[in-house]
């Protein structure tokens, strides 16, 4: 009989495991080229939806209220070893709703049949589309570029703001990844060090 009850627990703890949720992300760019990445699993195949909410605000899949007023946000999708699956600029009314100042409906909302597995998802502001791949990069990628759109605007020449709100929907798992540092910054902190190990050599023969 507790054999029957620990099987029956342990198959009721596998299964809430692999039930499906809707996660929420919050935050703020700083510069026009960012790119904020996502990692999210499925334990089975799935319809997944992307969704911001702060270009023209409204009430995300966690309940909290977020304001208009957000950069004009575009997502590229991937598989766990970086192929682009898609790509989204607008999603267009009705699907999201019109921003109240400008009439635009600019906010994304991609749905996609997914078969199980880990995914990357990004958002970065619009023209700052992806080159292909993951490693590809995106198009305004680099230090020269910070500052493309003179600021958070949109199409329209519209004044906006770095802050985003976005929503990944049933999937078992999703966070934002650590900090990758880029290669350049790795380059120098190889080199750093190389150049540490040689005076220390350099230090033990005097």
């Amino acid at each position: 009989m507790k054999l029957k009850k620990l099987v029956a627990l342990a198959l009721f703890g596998f299964a809430s495991l692999a039930q499906a949720d809707n996660i929420s992300f919050t935050g703020n760019f700083t510069y026009d080229n960012d790119v904020q990445r996502f990692n999210f699993t499925l334990a089975e195949a799935s319809t997944v939806t992307l969704r911001s909410w702060s270009y023209a605000g409204g009430v995300n899949a966690a309940g909290q209220t977020i304001a208009r007023g957000g950069f004009d946000p575009i997502l590229a999708l991937f598989s766990a070893d970086g192929i682009r699956i898609a790509e989204q600029d607008d999603a267009d009314c009705p699907l999201v709703p019109a921003d109240e100042v400008t009439n635009a409906c600019y906010d994304v909302n991609f749905t996609h049949e997914l078969a199980a597995g880990n995914y990357i998802v990004t958002i970065q502001q619009f023209d700052n589309f992806s080159l292909g791949d993951l490693a590809d990069g995106f198009e305004f990628d680099g230090v020269a570029y910070r500052n493309f759109r003179d600021g958070f605007v949109d199409a329209q020449d519209d004044k906006r703001d770095g802050h985003w709100a976005f929503d990944i929907l049933n999937v078992n798992s999703a966070e934002i990844p650590d900090e990758v540092p880029e290669p350049a910054s790795m380059a120098i902190l190889a080199a750093g060090m190389a150049g540490m190990g040689l005076a220390r050599r350099r230090k033990a023969k005097a």
